[in-house]
């Protein structure tokens, strides 16, 4: 009997701490930020600038260390723990849960409004333009245009550094390697990471007009702040 309590026990903190991650609210989606309307169309697949883009990516294929791949399949991640190497140790999801509830809204306020216009473009990714181009990462078949990792990597950079100030250099550098490495991943084109960053710094300033992003940001900063002893 112990035991099927504890099972049953367990069974409901998984399924709690699931529906809680699939649960985060975005804060703004793309009734609110239009991308179709701010960013320009993507270029043709048999394009020049495409053609020239995929060369791009099969030579960084070739020239991509095991370190540089180690690193891009580890950025693969869509969390704000990523920074964790230039924030430092302090900076983790169980001491900061404020934080971690806060960025899982951003998370999903990329994706509401990100997908909606990789749905209207449908650039292939580069894998599905050449055969000779092997992805690090899991091989995606959703829009290309924006790089959807890229955006969510600039607004996090963003809101990030505002918090911390005293390390927005290194924290933006940090989220500009975040959007490259999905050109060293090979699952990405030069000109996606360009439109990601347009994307995110777009949606980073609406957010700052959002009464409940800012709520939420006051919260999660003081106790980033307090946590590094700032």
């Amino acid at each position: 009997m112990r035991k099927t309590s504890f099972l049953a026990g367990l069974l409901l903190l998984v399924l709690t701490t699931t529906g809680q991650a699939e649960d985060a609210k975005p804060f703004i989606t793309n009734a609110d930020v239009d991308l179709t309307a701010i960013l320009p169309p993507p270029p043709a697949n048999d394009s020049t600038i495409t053609k020239a883009e995929l060369a791009e990516v099969l030579t960084l294929q070739l020239t991509r260390t095991p370190e540089m791949e180690a690193r891009a399949k580890a950025d693969a991640e869509e969390n704000v723990w990523r920074f964790s190497d230039v924030m430092g140790p302090k900076f983790t999801k169980e001491a900061l849960p404020k934080l971690d509830a806060f960025f899982e809204r951003v998370v999903a306020t990329e994706g509401a409004v990100v997908d909606p216009a990789k749905d209207v473009w449908k650039r292939p990714r580069p894998h599905m333009l050449s055969d000779l181009v092997r992805p690090v990462v899991k091989p995606s078949t959703s829009g290309s245009w924006p790089s959807g990792h890229t955006t969510l990597g600039t607004v996090m950079g963003i809101v990030l550094s505002d918090m911390v100030p005293e390390k927005r250099a290194e924290i933006m550098a940090r989220a500009w390697e975040y959007g490259h490495n999905r050109v060293v991943a090979g699952i990405h084109y030069p000109s996606d990471i360009e439109m990601g960053r347009i994307s995110g710094a777009v949606i980073a300033s609406n957010l700052q007009h959002n009464a409940e992003f800012e709520t939420e940001y006051a919260a999660a900063k003081a106790e980033l702040r307090a946590d590094l002893g700032m």
